[in-house]
C-alpha cells in the first residue's frame, strides 16, 4: 500500500514511511491510494472469526510488505488485549464500550499498535525518536502509556493548561522517563498548531527523527477501524445494520469509521455527535467550512475548531458534499443537555455515561425518533470515572476508582509550562535530541 499527502505536493510513500514520518513535507495529511474491500462472506462469518484474526486482516492490506506477517500479528495482539464489549441498553439503541483500555479511552488500540509498529522501524535505525503529540484529554495518556518505557524513544506531548480533566492530567503528567508533558497556556488548537510548526521546520527534522502520535499518523488513526468490526461482530440484527453515532473533536474516530464502511461494513448511517464546537454540523448544513476558536465545555476531548481529519473524509467521497450528506448527519450538543442525558440514563437504564458518550448518546436517541423502526449504537469512548468533577455531582454518587486510577490520582504532577510560542517549543525539542 502506498500513500500520497492531501495537499498533493509531496512523493507517495509506503506505509513505514507514512508512519515515521507522521505528516506529509507538505503538510498534508496522508492517505491510502486504494481503499481495500471485503468480500461479502467475510461479514457473513464474522461471528465465528476471533478479535485478533479480524483485526489483522483489516489491517494488513495497508502495512503491506513493511512489517512481516508473524510481527504484525503480535502487534494487532497486543494492541487489542482488552475486551471491546456491545452493551445493551435498551431495544433501540446499545453502548460500544472503548475505555477498558490501560488508560480508559478509545485511544488505547490506536496509541498501542501505532507505538509498536513505530518501537519496530526504530529497532531499524540507529537514532533517537522523537515523538511529538497535542492533546485536547485522552490521546496524551494513551499515547504516554503507549510510549513508556520504550528504548530509543522520547515521548513531548502538549497540552492546554486547565483545559483537560484531573485524571487525564495525571495519566501523561506522572509517568516521567521518556514522557515529557508540556502545559500550554492555550487551547488544543494552539497546542496543534505547535506541533504543525514543528513538523514544517525543515532545520529541526534534519537534526530530529520527528514522528507524531495524533490521529493524523495513519498508524493512529487506521486501527481505530477495529472497533467498528468489533461492534458489527456482536450486532444482534445482522438484517438491519446499526446507525452508529461517534462523539467527535478532531475526527479520527468517525473517520476510520466511514472508511470500515467504505471496505464494506455494513452500516446504516453515521451520526457526527459533537458539542458546541460545531463546524461540521454546520459544514452539513451549508456547505460552507469555517473553522472556529474552540469553545471549552465538559466533553473538552472534542474541544476542536478546527478538526484536523475531517479533511480524510471529504477524501474518501471524492469531495462530493451531497454523497456524504447521504450517510454523515451531524449533531451539536449542549452541556446542559449532556448533563441531563447523563442524569436520565443512569436513572433509566441504570447505565452511567461519561461527557463525550452523553453526547453520542443523545444525537443518536435524537435521530432515533426522527427515523422510527431503526436500531443504533453510539461509542462510549472513555471511562466515566475520567470525568467524576462533572459526573459524581449529577448522579449525587461516587463513581468507584479503577485501579489505573488509583495507582496515580494522588501523584504529583510533573510538567514544563510553555507559552503558545513555537520558538519555546522548538528549544525543548532540540535539548531532547542532544540527550540534556
Amino acid at each position: 500500500m502506498h500513500y500520497y499527502s492531501l495537499n498533493r505536493k509531496s512523493p507517495v510513500v509506503d506505509f513505514k514511511e507514512a508512519a515515521v514520518r507522521g505528516q506529509a513535507p507538505d503538510k498534508g495529511l496522508y492517505f491510502p491510494e486504494h481503499i481495500p474491500v471485503f468480500d461479502s462472506s467475510f461479514f457473513r462469518n464474522i461471528e465465528k472469526m476471533p478479535e485478533e484474526e479480524i483485526a489483522y486482516q483489516v489491517i494488513q492490506p495497508y502495512v503491506g510488505l513493511d512489517i512481516p506477517a508473524r510481527e504484525l500479528k503480535k502487534i494487532v495482539k497486543e494492541a487489542i488485549n482488552f475486551k471491546i464489549p456491545l452493551v445493551r441498553l435498551h431495544d433501540h439503541i446499545f453502548s460500544l464500550e472503548l475505555f477498558h483500555g490501560p488508560t480508559l479511552a478509545f485511544k488505547d488500540v490506536g496509541a498501542r499498535f501505532m507505538s509498536r509498529c513505530l518501537g519496530y522501524f526504530a529497532r531499524e535505525r540507529n537514532q533517537k525518536l522523537v515523538v511529538l503529540v497535542a492533546t485536547s484529554g485522552d490521546t496524551g495518556g494513551a499515547v504516554a502509556n503507549g510510549f513508556y518505557g520504550v528504548n530509543g524513544v522520547e515521548v513531548v506531548i502538549l497540552y492546554p493548561s486547565g483545559k483537560v480533566s484531573n485524571v487525564q492530567e495525571k495519566q501523561l503528567t506522572t509517568l516521567g522517563k521518556n514522557i515529557h508533558a508540556l502545559e500550554v497556556n492555550g487551547d488544543f488548537d494552539d497546542c496543534q498548531q505547535l506541533v504543525k510548526q514543528a513538523f514544517a521546520d525543515k532545520e529541526l527534522t534534519k537534526k530530529i527523527f520527528l514522528t507524531s502520535a495524533n490521529s493524523i499518523n495513519i498508524a493512529r488513526w487506521l486501527p481505530q477501524q477495529f472497533y467498528y468490526f468489533f461492534a458489527y461482530k456482536q450486532w444482534p440484527d445482522k438484517r438491519h445494520p446499526p446507525v452508529i453515532s461517534v462523539p467527535s473533536g478532531n475526527f479520527g474516530n468517525l473517520c476510520a469509521a466511514i472508511l470500515a464502511h467504505a471496505s464494506g461494513l455494513p452500516v446504516q448511517q453515521f451520526i457526527a455527535a459533537c458539542n458546541v464546537n460545531d463546524v461540521v454540523p454546520e459544514f452539513l448544513k451549508t456547505g460552507d467550512y469555517q473553522p472556529k476558536k474552540t469553545i471549552a465545555t465538559i466533553s473538552n476531548a472534542m474541544d476542536v475548531g478546527d478538526p484536523n481529519n475531517f479533511v480524510r473524509i471529504l477524501e474518501i467521497f471524492e469531495e462530493d458534499v451531497s454523497q456524504l450528506r447521504r450517510i454523515l448527519s451531524a449533531s451539536s450538543i449542549t452541556d446542559e443537555e449532556t448533563r441531563g442525558t447523563i442524569q436520565k440514563v443512569y436513572k433509566r437504564y441504570h447505565y452511567l455515561l461519561d461527557p463525550h458518550g452523553a453526547v453520542g448518546y443523545l444525537a443518536l436517541d435524537q435521530y432515533l425518533k426522527k427515523h422510527k423502526g431503526l436500531k443504533g449504537l453510539f461509542v462510549e469512548t472513555a471511562h466515566p470515572v475520567k470525568f467524576y468533577d462533572v459526573v459524581e455531582p449529577l448522579i449525587e454518587e461516587k463513581i468507584p476508582l479503577p485501579s489505573s486510577v488509583q495507582e496515580i490520582i494522588d501523584k504529583s504532577k510533573v510538567t514544563t509550562k510553555i507559552e503558545v510560542t513555537y520558538k519555546s517549543l522548538k528549544e525543548i525539542l532540540l535539548q531532547l535530541q542532544e540527550g540534556e
